[in-house]
């Protein structure tokens, strides 16, 4: 079974995308914000597979937070949702090195999409800022 971190500090998103990973048969591991995530994945014994994060969020944004835990669980892999577009997240002057969904979205386009990126192999060199 795969473990997916899944971040975002809105309750209805993280219990809307939850219950379709779960339901896809993922072990989803919850938190409201970076630090909580942090606190999770230290705590959590076994390998996350993907972290799934918002990218903005109060505190820590989901850049820094991949930056963070990629540093330290080697093979995780990590996707942002948003609801900004890449091009405004970018505006904002966030480093976005990994894929993005615009939320909102649907159960099977996040479904695919969470697929998609676990099964593709990870580049040996990839790095969050």
């Amino acid at each position: 079974m795969r473990t997916v971190l899944l971040v975002d500090d809105d309750p209805w998103v993280r219990g809307f995308a939850r219950d379709v990973l779960a339901e896809e048969g993922y072990r989803v591991l919850e938190a409201t914000d970076g630090e909580d995530a942090i606190r999770i994945a230290t705590d959590h014994p076994g390998p996350i597979h993907l972290l799934l994060s918002d990218v903005v969020m109060p505190g820590m944004n989901g850049c820094e937070l991949a930056a963070r835990l990629t540093s330290r669980l080697a093979g995780m892999k990590v996707m942002f949702m948003s609801g900004y577009d890449r091009d405004s997240l970018v505006t904002m002057g966030l480093d976005l090195t990994g894929p993005v969904i615009t939320k909102p979205f649907t159960p099977v386009y996040l479904s695919r999409r969470v697929l998609m990126v676990l099964d593709r192999p990870a580049p040996a060199s990839a790095r969050f800022r």
